[in-house]
């Protein structure tokens, strides 16, 4: 696979430099960027993963707040270690989505996408009218250790590209093209006698336990987290991630959450009109370059290639 895959490399070596410069950069807001970059990266990363299957999941909004909740609640309540409140944080959502996709799978058509939509908002009220969990203000206070907390960019960012890379691993290892078969046509792997069921709720899982950890990085990088933060918006902008980058490459969602994750930031200031730059944006693009950035880089590089032969 990485013989093959040249593109990986440049990955890696992308990784590498923004784990360097989190390392070395002395600006607080710099880092910050880049660690919401990868954050958003992986949100877009898994929702296209379950994309594989046919679903579009608008609850991984709601299992990046659920990774982002345990993290927090184990950290400022119960006192546990930082690396256990991390670890737990896939664990749960994962869990979690387990439940919730054996029970929604099933489903056919739009209702699934309808089901997720519902579980997000109803898990986003949960939040707010709890008050033990700071309800509507949210919770504050989760820090990391004294002894890692100049380095946490850095590890937030190792720990995010390589969420990203365990994603592309399963997605082109013989797993992943099991879920790519039941895209196609689920009934081809239930004629040679594959779990369907299982192995989309398989999918959803680990889609979850991504977004779940990158839900426990954002909760040390904030330092407070809300529920305003897990609204289905934030999976609509991972999709806009998907749609901008390129759905039929792995690197197009992490391609689509750089360009957008910075252009909003030069449209924060307009907030009023930040969301209908967003919808421009992603109509224009599926107009005008359907298969995202990277189809355009792909169609640029064979007019050289073409043009140099």
């Amino acid at each position: 696979m990485w013989n093959r895959s040249p593109g990986l490399w440049i990955c890696v070596a992308l990784a590498v430099g923004a784990v360097i410069f989190a390392l070395l950069a002395t600006n607080p807001y710099n880092t910050s960027l880049v660690v919401w970059i990868l954050t958003n990266a992986v949100l877009a990363s898994a929702l296209r993963f379950v994309l594989q299957i046919g679903e579009l999941n608008i609850a991984t909004a709601a299992f990046f707040g659920i990774g982002a909740y345990a993290t927090s609640i184990t950290a400022v309540f119960l006192g546990w270690p930082f690396w256990l409140t991390l670890l737990l944080a896939p664990i749960v959502a994962g869990a979690f989505s387990a439940l919730f996709g054996w029970v929604t799978l099933r489903t056919k058509g739009p209702y699934f996408l309808l089901i997720s939509f519902a579980v997000t908002e109803v898990i986003r009220l949960i939040y707010t009218q709890t008050n033990a969990i700071g309800g509507n203000s949210g919770l504050i206070g989760m820090f990391p250790p004294m002894a890692i907390d100049a380095y946490y960019p850095a590890l937030a960012v190792a720990l995010l590209a390589a969420t990203l890379f365990v994603l592309y691993g399963v997605e082109r290892s013989d797993l992943g093209r099991l879920f790519k078969a039941i895209e196609n046509n689920d009934a081809i792997p239930r004629s040679v006698g594959l779990n369907v069921i299982y192995l989309k709720v398989l999918c959803v899982v680990i889609a979850s336990a991504a977004v779940g950890l990158a839900g426990g990085v954002h909760a040390y990088a904030n330092n407070v987290i809300a529920p305003s933060d897990f609204t289905y918006f934030v999976a609509i902008l991972a999709l806009a991630y998907v749609k901008i980058g390129g759905e039929g490459h792995p690197f197009g969602p992490v391609l689509g959450a750089t360009v957008l994750t910075l252009v909003g930031q030069w449209v924060a200031g307009i907030s009023a009109w930040e969301n209908i730059f967003y919808g421009a944006v992603i109509v224009v693009t599926l107009l005008v370059f359907p298969g995202g950035l990277v189809g355009l880089a792909a169609r640029a590089r064979g007019l050289v290639t073409r043009g140099a032969r």
